[in-house]
């Protein structure tokens, strides 16, 4: 039988994100996806169907109020399609955000009788929404050939706007389960993120729309929403919409900024993890 030691180093720097150490977990962080994938659709009658029942009835009401009601106009992509594209990179980056964010505290037992990498809870989490992405991904290619509309050549990008929507919801997550842990209001401000958020991204509506009627100021502030810039490339990389503007790099931005100060500041508190939850 092979002999493992682990060696805890008190000493070691908080800037140090020991990379080497999180990948010789790489087996609780399979295992730890695998639960959570089981748990979400356990002792349910109608099982795993609720991955595509969800974004269909979801569309539904999207087409009823902004598409019927609001006539909202997407040029020649029908409106379904349209909404779909945001749909699927919103609902990965709030599921993402909400189900890391209360992470740590839902493991608080594991993780007090037993050391591994604590930033392996949170990073599951991705695992485990990319099914339900993918599920996603599939319906819009389902309706793509139901409306006999071609992907967009763009689609060649789609893998960089995947881990751009991965990157923007651990980067989100991280932070919250960091802050969580210390801060328990974060329980109740992240279900009302989720809830009020979606109304300030382009899930259901293009953010051209704002571009004529709020002041570059409004933009700015608009674009500070990580996956604002996200959707839009998602959207103009499988429907061919306009490309990007100059404002999505704001969003990018604030991606990558957000990705990596959630890895040192999660490394920063994690000692304290153990006492504090």
């Amino acid at each position: 039988m092979a002999n493992h030691k682990v060696i805890i180093d008190a000493n070691k720097s908080v800037l140090s994100l020991d990379l080497k150490e999180l990948f010789s977990y790489k087996d609780l962080f399979y295992t730890l996806a695998q639960r959570d994938f089981k748990v979400k659709y356990a002792q349910t009658f109608l099982g795993f169907a609720w991955a595509f029942i969800q974004p269909f009835m979801t569309l539904i009401v999207f087409a009823l109020v902004f598409s019927r009601g609001l006539r909202l106009n997407t040029g020649e992509i029908p409106y379904i399609l349209f909404a779909a594209c945001g749909l699927a990179a919103w609902t990965y980056f709030s599921s993402v955000m909400n189900q890391a964010g209360n992470s740590i505290i839902g493991s608080q037992g594991m993780v007090q009788k037993i050391y591994f990498p604590r930033l392996i809870i949170p990073l599951s989490k991705a695992l485990v929404g990319l099914i339900d992405f993918f599920i996603a991904l599939l319906i819009i290619f389902l309706l793509l050939i139901f409306y006999q509309y071609a992907p967009s050549p763009n689609i060649i990008f789609l893998p960089f706007f995947i881990l751009m929507a991965v990157i923007a919801a651990l980067g989100v997550g991280i932070w919250l389960s960091a802050l969580t842990i210390r801060y328990r209001d974060f329980q109740q401000i992240v279900p009302f993120l989720v809830r009020f958020g979606m109304f300030f991204t382009p899930v259901a509506y293009p953010a051209s729309i704002f571009a004529d009627r709020i002041p570059n100021w409004a933009l700015i502030i608009y674009y500070l929403n990580p996956i604002a810039g996200v959707i839009d490339g998602f959207r103009w990389t499988v429907l061919g919409t306009d490309p990007p503007n100059i404002l999505s790099y704001v969003s990018f931005f604030v991606v990558i900024l957000l990705f990596i100060s959630s890895l040192f500041y999660f490394k920063k508190v994690e000692r304290t993890i153990a006492d504090i939850i």
